[in-house]
């Protein structure tokens, strides 16, 4: 464990246990030069106690670079309860949670994240101000959609001459909350869309409502496009798959997209650009952040915006020193974290 947190330069790692709601859980702090750290609360079956201390250490850097590359003044966290056994009551897990948010003092703010929702957010409310996402402030799926269109628009125009998406055959695989919503935006920009997902019923919606044509969802990332968009699953990308890509460009939500930094330089090898997850990704934890110290909509589109300014900034040095993307972004994010 210690050699875990040492890799990742995690400074605080907290291990809860409530027998009476059936809490267990796990907080990380990547907390940088910063007091607060903001990030995700997942709620999610995990294989053991390993697994789950793992992810969450993993996930509190990749939130603390993202924050970094965002512009915001926070450190990056990441909390992670275990759904491995019956919960008699969803509201109590989640109120057990928020009383250990509150003893920790404001050094961890919760959000929403895979398996939780807004009304979680508010359970852990009832016992701390130290969260965001509430049904208040709402959810991370409408500014993570905005934030990746800005991206996608980016990425258009570094590898494609133009950021305007008309006609340009976007491959969206994975509809989900924020999959769906940016399939909207795209629609909305005129793009073609190809759409995958395990739901047959989200491909339906997005052939009714966007005209979508539909890819079987093992498919889609070997289906010719121009911009493959991965927001479903992580690890989309292996030295396998991308031998089998037929698009220009790689720009998605979906965390954890590489399965190692070499599949980066493959991608860069074929001549195909490929936005870092961490960088096109960052709306939810702009929303979230700016949200928690109550700034308003205008301010959290300003950042939004800034996606896809700084996708830019890393695809125009990426392109004069002849790297992917992804190693100028892990160099730049290590370099304000680290310092």
């Amino acid at each position: 464990m210690f050699a875990l947190m040492q890799d990742a330069r995690v400074q605080n790692l907290q291990v809860i246990v409530d027998p009476a709601s059936g809490l267990r859980a796990v907080v990380a702090i990547h907390g940088g030069r910063y007091s607060q750290a903001v990030g995700g609360c997942r709620f999610l079956h995990y294989s053991d106690e390993a697994s789950a201390i793992a992810e969450a250490v993993r996930l509190a850097e990749i939130m603390s670079f993202k924050a970094a590359l965002a512009g915001l003044d926070v450190g990056g966290a990441q909390a992670v309860i275990m759904r491995n056994a019956p919960i008699e009551n969803r509201a109590t897990l989640f109120e057990a949670f928020g009383c250990f948010v509150e003893r920790m003092g404001g050094a961890y703010v919760a959000a929403i994240d895979s398996g939780t929702s807004t009304e979680d957010m508010d359970c852990v409310a009832v016992h701390t101000q130290h969260v965001t996402c509430t049904r208040g402030t709402g959810d991370t799926s409408r500014p993570t959609a905005e934030g990746v269109f800005c991206g996608i628009r980016a990425a258009a125009l570094a590898r494609l001459g133009s950021s305007d998406l008309q006609g340009l055959r976007v491959g969206v695989q994975g509809l989900g909350h924020i999959g769906y919503t940016l399939a909207n935006l795209l629609h909305g920009a005129g793009a073609e869309l190809l759409a995958s997902d395990v739901d047959p019923g989200r491909v339906q919606l997005a052939i009714e409502q966007f005209d979508a044509r539909p890819v079987a969802a093992e498919r889609m990332a070997c289906t010719p496009c121009d911009i493959f968009v991965p927001c479903s699953i992580s690890t989309v990308l292996t030295a396998q798959a991308v031998g089998h890509l037929r698009c220009a460009a790689v720009a998605g939500c979906a965390n954890g997209q590489l399965a190692n930094l070499t599949v980066a330089d493959q991608l860069e090898a074929r001549g195909i650009l490929y936005a870092p997850d961490y960088v096109i990704n960052a709306g939810g934890l702009i929303h979230a952040a700016l949200s928690h110290r109550g700034e308003g909509l205008a301010q959290v589109s300003q950042y939004l915006e800034g996606i896809g300014k700084r996708l830019t900034g890393i695809f125009a040095q990426a392109q004069a020193q002849h790297r992917s993307p992804a190693r100028v972004a892990q160099e730049m994010a290590e370099r304000l974290v680290y310092g």
